[in-house]
């Protein structure tokens, strides 16, 4: 499970799709309607939030609003939560290490993808307000120790 920190805009549209298929795993999971991914360390900062389901709600209405922009028919009738206003903190260095994560992903998957992530701006999730620091310590990361 990958819920991309970056802007949804930033993805291909196999990142994107895979996304939104993955934020409605999220959700299902934050809601207790299933056993699976319970303890996956990515929902870390959805269950900190007040509400979890209003913030993964929040999530994917910014991936369904991409992916209308699109063109893509997403069934947003799916989010559990209605609209409302969400923040929650990400790392700046969290960004950077998800970027970085994306380009390798994209160097074979979409060139095309690959370059314009290269130069362009670093961009947040709309819900999520950087802040300053590393990589978040919820993130899986080959090597690191804690």
């Amino acid at each position: 499970m990958r819920l991309w920190s970056l802007h949804p805009s930033m993805l291909d549209r196999m990142g994107l799709t895979a996304l939104w298929r993955e934020g409605l795993l999220a959700q299902k999971v934050l809601m207790g309607q299933t056993s699976g991914y319970r303890f996956h360390p990515q929902l870390r900062r959805f269950r900190a939030a007040e509400d979890p389901v209003a913030a993964i709600g929040a999530y994917l209405w910014a991936v369904a609003d991409e992916a209308g922009a699109r063109g893509y028919r997403f069934d947003a009738s799916k989010i559990a939560a209605g609209r409302r206003a969400v923040s929650i903190p990400v790392t700046q260095g969290q960004l950077e290490y998800e970027r970085e994560h994306l380009r390798r992903k994209l160097r074979d998957r979409d060139r095309a993808a690959y370059r314009k992530l290269s130069v362009g701006t670093l961009a947040p999730h709309p819900m999520l307000r950087v802040v300053a620091g590393g990589i978040e310590g919820w993130e899986v990361v080959r090597g690191r120790r804690e």
